[in-house]
């Protein structure tokens, strides 16, 4: 076996201290997927490539797809037609026998409001939002390709229908480096008792070395599997040992200066030793005050899981980490528990727990980030895989609808109260070219100071950049 061999097999083998190594902490493995020579001090904070109007973001991703016609897109000509078969005219040059194929246009029982100045329309479905429409910039016009969830989601993350590529956190990871040495620079948080919709693939690293891809913080007290050291071993005993591999690396180091894999190796355990007292501090809510808990919707057994999550949002912000992903799960109290907002059938009973799951605890990171100072820096990202047809299916459900869909952002210098573009007037389709997911990447990036062309990474012979070779900045929707 040669040398190179035999370091490549020792950096994919995770080694423990205590219990404990960086491995342990990032899914799918540890900081040494690929070779630490590439980077000596991976997560390093990097300048942008120009003034940055956000320096976090917290990616909100609505599970499932909910039908955003019930939601912020009002129509009235769809509420006109309903019952009637969709005119030829709004399907020409669309593919839409996704799943049940084409039903007579639906209008679910909601009722509409302007609010603000800025006069946008919210359902009775998102009350606690609505009250926020002049933070908010709406995406009217969002379209994506895919009509699966799992090849959505994966496109709305990754920017690419097959897995393999890095997603929009890692990428933001890797151009910018961590804000703060003692937490993961990318945070997935999930409620439910498992891992959501396609899974890891989702927050990781594709190509990029594995320090990038996102850290999955389970639900409830113990959020990090194994970052307790082990029930024997003390504090002071964890610390020897780690000062005896220190030591160790260090003489090591003094006789190859050149091999930056063990100096970032060592590094790694320092993170992870660090990561005991900071992590768990970092998402206790127990010193929150109870208006805020009452805010997020923490006093409402349905919203309360999601409240938690976002509530954590903000404190991990607070600490410095680029890129929360925060994905939507189940609602419900206890009977008749739904796990996302895929309504095929049933929309009423589907989006009125999963509405009240979210609505109350996104009003309350916007108040909250707002009343912090926060939200001029923290950019909020409301999104999903696709929306839903304005044609039902099953009678009281819809199919999935890739073609015309909203999504919004709010806060870290997007443009507040403005609506961009708009879908056709029943909102299955948008209007003129639309906002893909790759503008949006592009626009997230530009956000944070990065030109989405100049963030490569050399693979194999070819630059690689986040929006692959799409992507173009809305710069309609930045203040």
């Amino acid at each position: 076996m040669s040398i190179q061999s035999r370091r490549q097999m020792l950096f994919r083998t995770t080694l423990g201290v205590g219990g404990l190594t960086l491995s342990s902490v990032m899914p799918g493995g540890g900081i040494f997927a690929a070779s630490a020579a590439e980077l000596a001090d991976p997560l390093a904070p990097k300048d942008p490539h120009f003034a940055a109007k956000a320096k976090s973001v917290i990616w909100l991703h609505m599970d499932g797809a909910p039908s955003t016609l019930d939601l912020f897109d009002y129509k009235p000509e769809l509420i006109r037609l309903a019952g009637q078969e969709t005119p030829a005219s709004f399907l020409n040059g669309i593919k839409t026998s996704t799943q049940g194929g084409v039903g007579k246009l639906f209008a679910s029982n909601r009722s509409w409001n302007q609010y603000g100045q800025s006069g946008a329309w919210f359902s009775d479905l998102v009350p606690n939002v609505a009250q926020h429409a002049d933070k908010i910039a709406f995406i009217k016009d969002s379209k994506t390709v895919g009509a699966t969830h799992d090849i959505s989601i994966l496109k709305l993350n990754t920017g690419d229908v097959q897995p393999g590529r890095p997603s929009l956190g890692a990428w933001i990871s890797y151009a910018l480096g961590s804000a703060n040495p003692d937490l993961p620079s990318y945070v997935v948080l999930y409620d439910g008792n498992r891992e959501p919709t396609g899974g890891s693939v989702n927050w990781s690293s594709g190509f990029l070395p594995a320090v990038y891809q996102g850290t999955a913080f389970r639900p409830g007290d113990s959020p990090i599997i194994d970052l307790d050291h082990p029930e024997l071993v003390s504090d002071p005993q964890q610390r020897e040992e780690l000062n005896l591999l220190k030591a160790l690396n260090d003489h090591r180091g003094t006789l190859r200066p050149e091999d930056t894999e063990l100096q970032a190796r060592a590094r790694s355990y320092e993170l992870a030793y660090r990561m005991e007292k900071s992590a768990p501090e970092a998402i206790d809510l127990s010193k929150e005050s109870d208006a805020t808990k009452e805010a997020y919707g923490l006093n409402d057994p349905v919203a309360k899981a999601y409240g938690t999550n976002l509530l954590r949002a903000r404190r991990l912000v607070e600490r410095g980490v680029r890129f929360i992903q925060v994905v939507s799960g189940p609602a419900g109290t206890g009977t008749g528990d739904v796990r996302n907002w895929d309504a095929h059938s049933g929309l009423e009973k589907n989006h009125g727990p999963h509405a009240r799951a979210v609505d109350k605890p996104i009003a309350g990171l916007l108040q909250d980030l707002k009343d912090r100072g926060l939200l001029d820096t923290t950019l909020v990202v409301w999104t999903s895989e696709f929306g839903r047809t304005s044609y039902g299916q099953s009678g009281d459900g819809r199919d999935h609808n890739p073609w015309g869909y909203t999504q919004w952002l709010a806060g870290g210098g997007s443009k507040a109260g403005y609506t961009h573009g708009a879908t056709d007037e029943i909102g299955l389709r948008s209007i003129g070219k639309g906002v893909d997911t790759y503008d949006v990447h592009a626009t997230v990036l530009n956000l944070l100071g990065l030109d989405h062309l100049k963030v490569t990474y050399l693979r194999g012979g070819r630059r690689e950049r986040p929006t692959v070779v799409y992507g173009e900045v809305v710069q309609e929707l930045i203040a």
